[in-house]
């Protein structure tokens, strides 16, 4: 008889993770094709409505006139050649749009646009070299130069924002470019690079091992994840897919239970997200239980996106570590570094992959340890969308 030999389906060792590529994130889907004149979808109304304090006639009609705006300056500025310094819009209405010129004879063509001209001293073609000697020149300055730079038509400068003015000046003078034409002002303002917290992407404990994140919650206002406990101890280093620092596990328990959670830092973003390894995401809307006989799909860093069924609720299983308790038997595949993964049926969390028998190839048995007991542990909420 064939022996089943039963492991957990854990943290691969540093060799193995190595010579597997992390999946990096995923970047949500646009469509650059899209016509700027296309109905906008209610999602974007309702954001405006939120975000701008528009009502949904005010945010239509805003959209409608900037799309008008766009198709005027793209026509504008091929009229004006170098003499084109720039444009913005200045409110909701269709004559908005407010194009800069070097050249005052312009301007009868930019009102017959339907746009307002306004005569300025530098073109866009000049400001955008200030910005691009600014960006020479930072390659060998301390980062404390400046924060960001950036070409404000508004005003026909370049503005450079840093905590430390005296050093942004010294980086104006290092890159030769017009000082007239740069506007230094102090700001707090430091940019960073963002990234997602998404449920089936691989993470890193330390330097040893790679696991899967299951879940994004949080606890109050501290962002993080659930796992698997077994990939855990208190206190260790969470490195994400990138290798960019994370975090650090709260808490953790296994064997009894095979549960964990870690905060992340600022650079993290949690979202209600699970990869489906198939170019987008799963949107997690809660965490009902499903019932024996349910599909149920899994997302991991080694194996992807694998589909089976609930065949058992509440099994214990006996790993060499211990016995562990309340696990939600499938017939989902699953293989080493998918450990932590996320079990979902439809848009409803239901665990994180804790172990099981056989693999991907010859098919096998997986375990799971339900997501609400974690949630319930360390007083967490789901992150759903």
């Amino acid at each position: 008889m064939l022996r089943r030999r039963t492991v957990i389906a854990g943290c691969a060792l540093v060799v193995t993770a190595l010579a597997t590529v992390a999946t990096p994130a995923l970047a949500e889907p646009s469509n650059s094709s899209a016509s700027s004149t296309s109905t906008p979808s209610p999602g974007m109304i309702e954001a405006m409505q939120r975000d701008l304090g528009l009502s949904a006639g005010q945010a239509d009609t805003r959209l409608a006139n900037e799309a008008k705006a766009m198709n005027t300056d793209a026509k504008v500025r091929a009229t004006l050649g170098e003499a084109y310094a720039g444009s913005w819009v200045s409110g909701v209405t269709s004559d908005s749009l407010i194009v800069a010129t070097t050249d005052a004879s312009k301007a009868g063509a930019i009102l017959s646009a339907g746009a307002q001209p306004t005569i300025v001293a530098r073109n866009l073609a000049a400001l955008d070299a200030t910005e691009a000697a600014l960006d020479k020149a930072a390659a060998g300055a301390p980062a404390s130069a400046a924060s960001l730079w950036y070409v404000d038509v508004r005003t026909n400068s370049v503005v450079v924002l840093a905590s430390d003015t005296a050093a942004a000046e010294r980086l104006v003078a290092a890159s030769g470019a017009d000082k007239s034409a740069v506007r230094v002002e102090r700001s707090s303002e430091a940019p960073q690079t963002f990234y997602d917290v998404r449920g089936g992407d691989a993470y890193y404990i330390g330097s040893s091992a790679r696991c899967s994140i299951g879940f994004s919650v949080r606890k109050g206002s501290t962002p993080g994840f659930v796992d698997a406990g077994h990939c855990a101890t208190v206190g260790s280093t969470v490195y994400g897919y990138n290798h960019v620092l994370m975090g650090t596990f709260q808490g953790y328990s296994f064997p009894g239970h095979d549960y964990s959670w870690a905060a992340v830092n600022s650079n993290w973003t949690v979202r209600p997200w699970v990869n489906n390894y198939s170019g987008g995401n799963v949107t997690v809307s809660g965490s009902s239980v499903a019932a024996v006989g349910s599909s149920i799909c899994r997302s991991g860093s080694t194996t992807g996106w694998h589909c089976g069924t609930v065949q058992q609720l509440n099994t214990s299983v006996r790993y060499s570590q211990g016995t562990v308790s309340g696990l939600t038997r499938t017939n989902v595949c699953a293989e080493p570094g998918d450990s932590g993964g996320s079990f979902i049926s439809g848009s409803q969390a239901q665990g994180v992959t804790s172990g099981g028998s056989g693999n991907c190839s010859s098919g096998g048995t997986t375990y799971f340890q339900p997501v609400n007991p974690i949630l319930s542990a360390y007083g967490l909420t789901l992150v759903t969308g």
